[in-house]
């Protein structure tokens, strides 16, 4: 696999919650970085409910004086049980311009990670916020803007894509992750008007959610709950969709 970015064009769609489900269902020991520029770690103090303290994250990469790979390995802390390890996000909204030159010089290092055995998930937040993590969104091998099916949401899902049309960002692949689709509008309604494909669908699932969201107690058979469910499909859906585009790419490399 690779680095796999989300974001989102407006606001409370869920992408840390669906960063992190997706990490703890990951088939292989992933990296999520928390980079999203807001400030604060969803992760310490939703999941772990506070009770994990702030250890190290991005702000001591961005100022570190040691090779960025190194220091990396080092601030990246495990999620005990699991094969997800993750980047502590800023402290405060007021770090997020420290950290602005650190996204290309760690874009790079996230695209050699792969070759430890390990995949990236990043969690860049909203799309369009002072201190966006630009360079990762541009470097990841998929790019997901995940979206509701309400009318707010795809407008501003809608705006962001003709943006890319008029002005495309150098992305490698970009799609669309939805959240409660058919409330009210389908998969394939919402790719015909943005013009990009919708790459997976997640359910509303509040009870499951609170488990990746605030650190709630687990359902019983979590596994078998419609989110956990729809997690496992999002991540077969995004292996196979990187899958067909390095594959057009060596079919393109030969003609």
């Amino acid at each position: 696999m690779a680095v796999v970015a989300l974001t989102s064009a407006s606001g409370s769609p869920g992408v840390t919650t669906t960063a992190l489900g997706l990490a703890l269902l990951w088939p292989r020991p992933v990296l999520l970085i928390e980079a999203d520029p807001t400030g604060g770690s969803n992760l310490l103090a939703g999941y772990f409910r506070g009770l994990r303290e702030y250890q190290a994250g991005l702000i001591e990469l961005a100022l570190t004086a040691i090779d960025l790979a190194d220091a990396l390995a080092e601030v990246a802390q495990p999620i005990e049980g699991t094969s997800v390890s993750f980047v502590a996000g800023t402290r405060s909204h007021t770090q997020a311009r420290a950290v602005r030159e650190l996204w290309a010089p760690l874009a790079e290092v996230l695209s050699e990670v792969e070759a430890t055995g390990q995949d990236v998930i990043v969690d860049a937040g909203r799309l369009g916020l002072a201190g966006s993590p630009e360079p990762l969104l541009e470097a990841a091998d998929l790019t997901l803007l995940l979206a509701r099916t309400t009318l707010p949401h795809l407008s501003a899902l809608r705006s962001w894509a003709e943006a890319f049309q008029r002005d495309p960002l150098d992305w490698h692949q970009a799609g669309v992750l939805l959240v409660g689709e058919g409330q009210p509008y389908s998969a394939r309604e919402v790719a015909g008007v943005v013009k990009l494909p919708v790459v997976a669908s997640l359910p509303e699932d509040p009870e499951s959610a609170a488990v990746f969201s605030r650190g709630a107690q687990p359902p019983k058979r979590v596994e078998t709950r419609p989110l956990a469910r729809a997690l496992t499909a999002a991540i077969a859906s995004i292996h196979s969709t990187i899958a067909e585009r390095r594959n057009d790419l060596l079919e393109g490399t030969r003609s």
